[in-house]
């Protein structure tokens, strides 16, 4: 990052830009201010911490970020902002308020004052949640901004240094989905306001590591279902393993079954009901079968939906019917009832379920784009779970969905999930709040809006399931007696 210095002394006040690869050495410093008189060169320093800058940086992809205008010494005026930030390509602004929050918003396309509204598919908001930046994309159909001489603004919704003011305004439009609480805490007053310069450092650096190592060829994709045709689970009793889905309301359950349907059936498909609402769409415990092809034979899997997790006490899924379906006594399309937990009658209670009919791994489906967002009444929920199926002894993962929404980065290219450091550090979250490894927990990207398949898409889903077949192996290996498997 680059640093501004500003000459404080007797004589006038003198600004200078130091590359971004210049270090100062002390002589140097000395001859320079020799040469300007009685003065002391202060950097102006970026209000932004190193890790911010990092986790910033990490939404962006491989960027640098140069301060070009910082409010507490240019002025909140807009000319000002104008004056400094105009024709400098994609920036990104960060706002401090009193109240200790930090947030702000990217756009990809200069500011000119040429008055036209700005379509900018790559624009977006952010507000930091605790340590971790959360992402807001702009809703479909709206302009990213106008390219007027006032202050910064996004979606003509949210105006920074309003009348050249150092404050925040919302005019309540729709063009992102803005919490003004859990942004900046309903404190439109800012204390600090920043804009740097955002300048690709480069494509993807032949030094640079991906923090996981993946195949994306047409190869890896066939040696998958390749792999996943062929799989048999380790006991010979059990002739298809059961995976069942737990998570939030709009996590994308439904989602990853369609998707590993659509990559078997080589189109996408949408058999099982998807999609956003306030509450779960899925109402009934269903058991997904998946056939290799649409003439082809059920494959040795299969993938069990429930109702979504939700906050609120008698809503959403029922601990106790998770209990039950865990082992193996729900059966498919039980239409859940959240007031009443599910009661087998007398006769099969009394008969313990074949470990065919028991669930041999839980995956629990998370939103990468709500992380920093989940309640405390839904992960002591979540918790809840995972010590019943601790108890149990059942496998589990975690499926991190929706990457390519929680980071621009990702979804100009999906190829880049493991080298964005805010995948890594969205991963690292989830591990830490739900108490599982890091190794356990898979990110993905369902298919929602595409009409043709995709490879790096494909890898990622197939990848995840071959490793829940894996995770079912070791739970039938752990409580299985050896008599009990294939020679």
């Amino acid at each position: 990052m680059s640093l501004m210095y500003q000459a404080f002394g007797f004589g006038p006040q003198v600004s200078m830009v130091a590359p971004s690869t210049c270090k100062l050495t002390e002589e140097k410093r000395k001859q320079l201010c020799g040469l300007l008189g009685n003065v002391e060169l202060t950097p102006l320093a970026s209000s932004l911490t190193e890790e911010q800058r990092k986790q910033l940086c990490g939404l962006l992809g491989n960027v640098e970020l140069t301060l070009l205008y910082k409010a507490s010494v240019h002025g909140y005026q807009a000319s000002a902002f104008h004056q400094r930030c105009d024709r400098q390509g994609p920036t990104l602004l960060v706002a401090y308020n009193h109240s200790g929050y930090i947030f702000g918003g990217y756009t990809s396309v200069d500011y000119t004052q040429s008055g036209q509204y700005i379509t900018d598919e790559e624009a977006f908001l952010f507000s930091f949640q605790g340590k971790i930046p959360v992402c807001i994309k702009m809703n479909s159909g709206y302009n990213a901004r106008v390219d007027d001489g006032g202050g910064p603004n996004f979606g003509q919704q949210v105006y920074f240094c309003y009348n050249n003011q150092p404050v925040r305004y919302n005019t309540g439009a729709s063009a992102f989905t803005v919490n003004p609480t859990t942004m900046y805490g309903n404190d439109t007053r800012l204390s600090e306001f920043e804009v740097y310069k955002v300048e690709q450092i480069c494509a993807v650096s032949s030094e640079e590591k991906p923090w996981r190592n993946v195949l994306w060829k047409a190869e890896r994709k066939d040696k998958l279902m390749e792999m996943i045709r062929n799989y048999k689970p380790l006991v010979t009793s059990v002739s298809r393993v059961r995976i069942l889905m737990i998570g939030p309301v709009g996590a994308g359950k439904s989602s990853f079954f369609n998707s590993i349907n659509s990559i078997f059936m080589g189109r996408i498909t949408s058999k099982a009901m998807s999609g956003s609402a306030g509450t779960s769409l899925t109402t009934q415990f269903r058991t997904y079968p998946v056939k290799d092809g649409r003439e082809g034979k059920p494959l040795p899997f299969v993938l069990c939906d429930t109702m979504g997790l939700e906050e609120q006490t008698g809503a959403g899924l029922d601990i106790e019917d998770i209990s039950s379906i865990l082992q193996g006594r729900v059966h498919d399309r039980y239409k859940f009832n959240p007031t009443e937990p599910f009661q087998p009658d007398e006769q099969k209670a009394s008969k313990p379920a074949s470990l065919q009919e028991k669930i041999h791994c839980v995956v629990y489906v998370i939103d990468a784009t709500k992380i920093s967002l989940m309640s405390d009444k839904l992960q002591e929920k979540l918790a809840s779970v995972r010590r019943k199926v601790n108890s149990l002894g059942i496998a589990q993962i975690v499926l991190m969905t929706k990457v390519d929404e929680a980071c621009p980065l990702v979804e100009k290219d999906l190829y880049k999930i493991y080298l964005s450091p805010y995948i890594k550090s969205k991963v690292q979250e989830v591990s830490s709040r739900l108490g599982v490894p890091v190794s356990c927990v898979l990110p993905v990207k369902n298919y929602s809006q595409e009409l043709e398949l995709e490879l790096n898409c494909d890898v990622l889903l197939l990848t995840a399931l071959q490793q829940m077949l894996n995770f079912a192996d070791d739970y039938l290996d752990d409580i299985c007696p050896l008599e009990d498997k294939p020679k």
